[in-house]
């Protein structure tokens, strides 16, 4: 079936498409109420956060828009410390849109909710003319655990900088299928609160996270050195990078520093705490690649500095990354 506008009329024709596709793939006791807002349990300090995924193609190796829709505000959550709880989803669908491939979305926006502990608890549909294309909105809600205090204006002299596995897979596994380059990278689209989770619960004194996604790693550690007024300071050889990646970068002239991700975060944690954080990360789900890549230091202050593998020192703008090619 093709999603026409009759979809989008409020009649019988979006009723199907909500039972049929929605309610059937999402459906919980909250959800099934079917009222204009969900009234839902919670109380204490909220995170909330809202996205839109327009991402070309809408299927691609390791994930899809749902799947990536789901981890993108699920793990924007996390980075302020909280614990997400909901999701509201609203898809802006395309006249001629394939409805096999928005229940494959669908049913895998479900999947990624239930292994991030999440439930999506509204929703909306729209269809507008076009061309078959399909567009998520997201919104999600989380509380922050009392006590917890997470912000890149924490982040102090002494502190280390952790990544939580390789750059740039996600980035390479978009244009590699944009652009029919055959090889085995997958983007590394998953949610974090497993690996979130277990540092809080081992006591790592964590003063800053972020998911390193549009904008990549140099991106997130100049609004590290900004927000803090220090000095982020780089290893080369301990930044981790796959070989297919390395080979992907030199082919297209890319640099991973600057490449989008979907299932990787940054932290800054106390010095003395580095090496139980990085335990913790290597110890979870998507984390095996995890290392330690710097420190934060007052030398060049809201500055990124990296030292590279002949010892000299490279100052890492933000303004390299303008021309890189867009992912989503």
């Amino acid at each position: 079936m093709k999603i026409t506008m009759a979809h989008g009329s409020g009649g019988r024709a979006t009723s199907q498409l909500i039972t049929g596709i929605f309610e059937k793939n999402f459906n919980n006791e909250i959800l099934s109420r079917m009222e204009d807002s969900a009234v839902v349990a919670g109380n204490g300090r909220l995170a909330v956060t809202t996205d839109s995924f327009v991402v070309n193609p809408l299927f691609f190796p390791g994930g899809d828009i749902g799947k990536l829709s789901v981890c993108g505000t699920v793990n924007d959550l996390l980075m302020s410390g909280a614990c997400p709880k909901y999701l509201t989803c609203g898809f802006i669908l395309e006249e001629g849109a394939d409805s096999e491939e928005l229940e494959k979305i669908a049913a895998s926006m479900a999947q990624t909710a239930r292994e991030a502990g999440v439930t999506i608890v509204a929703g909306d549909t729209k269809v507008i003319e076009g061309s078959g294309g399909i567009y998520i909105n997201t919104a999600g809600v989380g509380f922050v655990p009392e006590g917890v205090q997470i912000s890149a204006s924490l982040c102090e002299e002494g502190d280390a900088v952790l990544v939580s596995g390789n750059l740039g897979d996600h980035h390479a596994a978009i244009l590699s299928a944009r652009m029919e380059i055959t090889n085995s990278i997958v983007s590394d689209c998953a949610p974090l609160g497993e690996m979130v989770r277990s540092m809080q619960e081992a006591g790592v004194r964590i003063k800053a996270m972020r998911d390193v996604t549009r904008g990549g790693l140099a991106t997130v550690l100049h609004e590290f050195a900004a927000a803090s007024d220090c000095c982020v300071e780089l290893t080369q050889s301990c930044l981790p990078v796959s070989d297919q990646v390395k080979g992907f970068c030199g082919l297209l002239g890319l640099d991973p520093l600057y490449m989008g991700n979907e299932g990787k975060m940054t932290a800054v944690v106390a010095g003395e705490d580095a090496e139980l954080a990085l335990s913790c990360m290597q110890k979870s789900k998507y984390g095996e690649a995890a290392a330690i890549i710097g420190h934060i230091s007052g030398k060049e202050r809201g500055k990124v500095l990296l030292t590279t593998p002949l010892g000299g020192i490279r100052v890492i703008t933000e303004l390299i990354g303008e021309g890189l090619p867009r992912i989503c």
